[in-house]
């Protein structure tokens, strides 16, 4: 999935995105290849506790606009360069990060974590360990200051190249794989809502004798779709129809 308004706020269970405190998108839910990856943060100002743990995340620039920010976790993403901590500086009170499994941790993790809190001294916990005085002192001598962004390469479309491949790029799934996920994905929508799961037989409705996998990812999503608007009233049905 994309992290659209329409996602942030059915995760969020909220009416409207400034009352969006806590986001938890976390573990292969979004599939963030595109250059725009998480830029509905910028309309998130109130926005507490995000999780966007294992996905594909490489750009942090959008998380500077959130200034209530307090605790964010971006465990096994895709972010390069400790660079991208330049957006996360302003944001005062943020007081927990977690970063660890990324590509930017490098090979030394003393570097890495006197860099991290050089940067963000106001840090309490970092990669689920508490910050020490003597670590924040150590800091400053053995962190690097970051000044600048990261410098992005840019593609024809003005947008920031992306360093994971597109989906469209990715190993092909398989018609199982695809229909899997989509299930999986709805059941787990459902039980949040409070839902009986979906039975297998049930879910596709469409031929799996399609072969193109961009048409069947896209019946997937129609299904979900059409099998959770059964369970909204007539107010929930409004809303949907507002938001298309």
């Amino acid at each position: 999935m994309r992290l659209t308004r329409a996602v942030v706020l059915m995760r969020a269970k909220a009416a409207a995105l400034d009352g969006v405190r806590r986001l938890n998108c976390c573990d292969n839910f979004l599939f963030l290849s595109l250059p725009d990856q998480i830029s509905i943060c910028q309309d998130l100002p109130n926005i507490e506790v995000i999780t966007f743990s294992v996905n594909g995340i490489s750009d942090l620039e959008p998380l500077n606009q959130c200034q209530n920010l307090s605790e964010l976790y971006l465990r096994k993403n895709n972010i390069a360069s400790l660079n991208e901590l330049f957006y996360l500086k302003k944001l005062p009170r943020l007081k927990v990060l977690w970063l660890s499994e990324n590509p930017c941790c490098g090979s030394d993790p003393h570097r890495y974590r006197m860099t991290v809190l050089r940067n963000l001294p106001s840090l309490q916990k970092l990669d689920n360990q508490a910050v020490t005085e003597e670590e924040l002192s150590q800091a400053l001598v053995d962190g690097e200051e970051i000044t600048a962004p990261p410098a992005r390469r840019k593609v024809e479309n003005g947008h920031p190249e992306s360093t994971t491949s597109s989906a469209a790029e990715s190993t092909t799934e398989t018609e199982s794989e695809v229909l899997n996920f989509s299930l999986e994905e709805t059941n787990r929508i459902r039980e949040e809502l409070g839902m009986k799961p979906v039975p297998r037989d049930k879910f596709s409705s469409f031929s799996l004798r399609e072969t193109d996998c961009n048409q069947k990812k896209r019946n997937n999503v129609l299904n979900a779709i059409l099998l959770l608007m059964k369970e909204l009233d007539t107010e929930g049905l409004e809303i949907i129809q507002q938001m298309v």
